[in-house]
């Protein structure tokens, strides 16, 4: 089969193209602070180890992380509405389901972390009468950003991957107005080559980042 590759054809979809990539970074960027300050919130809560509201808590984590993300979006655009009774625009659905399952892997980060802080500061910062707050927020969380950041980078980077999946709820992000386009041209090839370059543009440097925190990481600890 002999395919003639033509981009030119792609040039005066160029604005959707633009517009998709513009919603795709919206999103990511919306769903990270969400799903970072649900992860603040559930991973500092569950360091208290308070019984019922912790076992809600890793109840949370687990279904969000042991389900697939594309199920949950399409279960809470379909099926929840049903339940609820009312409907849920697409765009509040991407945003609520992306954002609960970043928090989700976000609170393990944010819970791990802290706990890999030495005990023994704790014990210190009590005794200089900080009260439990001050001292999380003063002597703790300081320590634990630093083990903290190469995990929220990749996981932050696999947020943006992630909001590919919007699009099968017609969430006009990239991927979904790549298919609009496709529809128009009948070139798939040249269509989602373009979307592949467009992501690894972004996220080739970003996981470069990540690679470089880890490294420094491990040589600190050696």
């Amino acid at each position: 089969m002999n395919y003639v590759w033509d981009f030119a054809i792609l040039g005066k979809y160029s604005h959707l193209f633009w517009l998709g990539l513009g919603w795709t970074i919206a999103y990511t960027i919306g769903t990270i602070l969400l799903g970072t300050a649900i992860g603040l919130a559930v991973g500092i809560l569950r360091l208290r180890r308070l019984p019922v509201i912790d076992w809600l808590l890793l109840a949370y984590i687990e279904l969000f992380r042991c389900t697939p993300l594309l199920v949950q979006i399409i279960w809470f655009y379909y099926a929840f509405p049903v339940v609820i009774g009312l409907n849920i625009p697409a765009h509040v659905a991407a945003v609520t389901v992306l954002s609960l399952y970043g928090g989700a892997f976000y609170a393990e980060i944010v819970r791990g972390s802290i706990e890999s802080v030495n005990v023994g500061q704790w014990d210190a910062a009590r005794a200089l009468g900080l009260r439990p707050w001050r001292v999380l927020r003063l002597v703790i969380i300081p320590q634990a950003l630093k083990p903290m950041l190469a995990p929220y980078v990749n996981q932050s980077v696999t947020q943006l991957k992630n909001t590919s999946l919007v699009s099968i709820i017609a969430v006009p992000d990239l991927v979904y107005n790549a298919t609009l386009i496709n529809a128009e041209t009948y070139r798939p090839l040249e269509v989602y080559t373009i979307v592949a370059l467009i992501y690894f543009a972004i996220l080739f440097p970003a996981t470069l980042v990540g690679r470089r925190l880890e490294r420094g990481m491990t040589y600190d600890k050696a």
